[in-house]
This record gives C-alpha cells, sequence and structure tokens, in this order.
C-alpha cells in the first residue's frame, strides 16, 4: 500500500520546491524542444502571490501545483509536477483535488488551466477529473501547443 500523500499550502522556499520546479522545467523542454517557456524559482513563485500546494510522503516533496486568483471569479492551476518516480500513484489526483479545494476556498466558481498538447498524462489526469476544453483566457493566447480546460465548481 502507497504512503499517504499530505498535500498542504507552503511558501516556495520549503525544502524540495526548487528542485521539482527544475524537473517541470526539464520536462517541458523534453516535450517542447525550443519552446518559450521561462523557468520558474521559488522567488518569482513569492513575487506572484500565488498559492503553492505541495503533496509530500514522508517528508519528501513529490509534488506540486499552483493556485492563482484571477479576480473575476475564477481561478487559475499553473505548474502542475508531480515527481517522475511516483507517477500513478495518486498524487496527481490528490494535488488536483487540492487546488479545487483551495480555489473554492478563495471564491471560484471555475478553475481554468493550460495544458500542452504534448502532456498526454495531464490531459488524461484533467479529462478523468471532469475538465473539459474551453477558449484561450488571458493573459494566455491560443498557441498549437496549447490546450485550455475548464472545470466548473
Amino acid at each position: 500500500m502507497a504512503e499517504v500523500v499530505i498535500v498542504g499550502a507552503e511558501g516556495p522556499s520549503q525544502a524540495g520546491i526548487a528542485d521539482l520546479l527544475a524537473q517541470s522545467d526539464a520536462i517541458a523542454a523534453r516535450l517542447y524542444p525550443g519552446g518559450c517557456r521561462r523557468p520558474t524559482t521559488p522567488e518569482a513563485l513569492a513575487e506572484l502571490g500565488t498559492h503553492l500546494l505541495v503533496a509530500r510522503r514522508g517528508g519528501v516533496a513529490v509534488g506540486l501545483c499552483i493556485v492563482l486568483e484571477r479576480g473575476d471569479g475564477t481561478a487559475e492551476l499553473r505548474r502542475m509536477i508531480v515527481d517522475e518516480r511516483v507517477r500513478g500513484q495518486g498524487v496527481g489526483a490528490a494535488l488536483l483535488f487540492a487546488a479545487e479545494a483551495e480555489a473554492r476556498r478563495l471564491g471560484a466558481g471555475a478553475l481554468l488551466l493550460e495544458v500542452g498538447t504534448r502532456n498526454t498524462e495531464a490531459q488524461i489526469l484533467y479529462g478523468r477529473a471532469g475538465y473539459k476544453a474551453r477558449e484561450p483566457f488571458p493573459p494566455h493566447r491560443a498557441l498549437p501547443t496549447s490546450t485550455f480546460l475548464e472545470r466548473r465548481l
């Protein structure tokens, strides 16, 4: 039986956060060579005023995501990453559940997200959770490498 995954809000300088962000950037570079994605640092997260959720097993960070208040009655899910060594063990689903709860707590009626067209694992996770296709939302724009999804909360 897998260890319990504890998901909680943390500050961006906590142990393991920088490693997960670096892993996220490496995966994006592998999926989209020559892409224009800017790396995310713990310092940048602190400046954005985002809500960072971290999944830990045995005290080790195994996943994270960011919930961003949009100011229009919706929230945005950003930078969902699950450590490649623990994928398929429910960490992503636990993070998504926690992100939806955080969005509700913030008063959002929907959670929006952008996912890469080559990120099939994430697309499957979001589809199983009831996310539906939608138009791009600001500040994003339509790109051939992006899919936009939404779930009413």
